[in-house]
């Protein structure tokens, strides 16, 4: 029987989010109902908010999520009633070309729901990445639960459903970081410090923190950046070339997503290094680079899809890291919130303020 829950809504291009009410479905085949714990207040649901996504209005906002399945659909045995899961937005398919050669991790026809949770008169919304679950309840397809330790904290585990696990994937799995690497991170919010983590799991010698705002470099220091560039003061090409012997890093990560941002990672890397873009553009952005040195350069140019990360493989794994205390993934959660937090959670957030809002249920 269908169930009736609060949820924030984004209605129109830059309106203050609301509570409404919102119908979901019970499951279907290849579907998961799940109650959730807490839910990550990501910039990807302002993008969202703002129209710089696209233009699906009503939006059912929320996507970094943890929770407990409350029940399934047809044919689900990846997930039972009563798991704690992860929610991700890429469900791995196990049919395309990507997968079928091995690399699920790149899959290209990742899957949502069939079925679409609607408001009180019937109008379907359309779940942020597929999830939307700055609710009490979610509908999702099963495959975007994956299945961890029920003994993580909710609010800390959720936070790999997306910009953890964007940061840390882009320098570990994207980046390829390496023992005895340098790396440079220009933008300092939840991702790019998920990325400084990354880095240093990854066992990076010099880790170099690039933002415009001193607290967020000192959070970055805090979890394992060894020299912070405060942007507004110093060119960041020149000080990362001057940290790196005058080289340049090995890796260099953007995670702004603008193209002032990303041109500065492209001349602050070594010749044959890497720069990972993870940051999130708009779409009307664009990037004008001499391909005389996108050739004379060498390395390589990459995007990075969630972190290049398999769900299945990956959230356990960082899980027991976080049981074990070697991932401090409490450290990214500056506050819980309640439900009708949002809007004020999207202002602190956009001033800089937190690296993590937490909506806990």
């Amino acid at each position: 029987m269908a169930q009736q829950v609060r949820g924030v809504i984004a209605r129109a291009k830059g309106e203050p989010v609301r509570i409404e009410t919102i119908t979901v479905p019970d499951p279907g085949p290849g579907e998961a109902v799940v109650k959730v714990q807490a839910c990550g207040v990501c910039h990807t649901d302002l993008h969202y908010r703002e129209g710089g996504i696209n233009d699906d209005f009503p939006f059912l906002l929320g996507h970094e999520a943890a929770g407990v399945v409350e029940a399934v659909g047809e044919g689900v045995t990846e997930v039972a009633p009563g798991d704690f899961v992860i929610l991700n937005w890429r469900a791995v398919c196990g049919q395309c070309r990507a997968c079928k050669r091995g690399r699920p991790q790149y899959c290209f026809d990742t899957h949502n729901a069939k079925q679409k949770m609607t408001l009180a008169d019937g109008t379907e919304l359309a779940p942020a990445l597929g999830i939307g679950a700055f609710a009490e309840k979610t509908l999702v397809a099963a495959g975007q639960c994956t299945k961890v330790d029920p003994a993580a904290s909710p609010a800390a585990a959720g936070l790999l459903g997306c910009g953890v696990m964007a940061g840390l994937g882009a320098a570990i799995n994207t980046g390829g970081v390496g023992r005895g690497d340098s790396v440079a991170v220009i933008g300092c919010g939840g991702v790019g410090n998920a990325a400084v983590v990354g880095a240093r799991l990854a066992g990076a010698a010099k880790i170099i923190a690039v933002d415009i705002d001193d607290r967020k470099l000192e959070t970055a220091r805090g979890l394992g950046a060894t020299d912070t560039v405060n942007s507004r003061a110093a060119d960041p090409v020149e000080a990362i070339r001057e940290l790196t012997g005058g080289f340049g890093a090995d890796v260099v990560i953007e995670a702004v997503g603008r193209p002032e941002t990303y041109e500065q990672a492209f001349y602050a890397r070594d010749l044959a290094g890497t720069v990972v873009l993870v940051g999130v553009p708009t779409p009307e952005m664009r990037i004008d680079l001499p391909l005389l040195d996108v050739f004379g350069r060498g390395g390589a140019l990459k995007s990075s899809w969630y972190g290049d990360c398999l769900p299945s493989r990956d959230f356990p794994m960082l899980i027991d890291l976080y049981r074990q205390g070697r991932l401090d993934l409490d450290a990214f959660v500056t506050e819980t919130i309640a439900l009708d937090e949002v809007e004020k959670a999207f202002e602190r957030m956009h001033h800089g303020d937190v690296l993590r809002s937490v909506v806990v249920f």
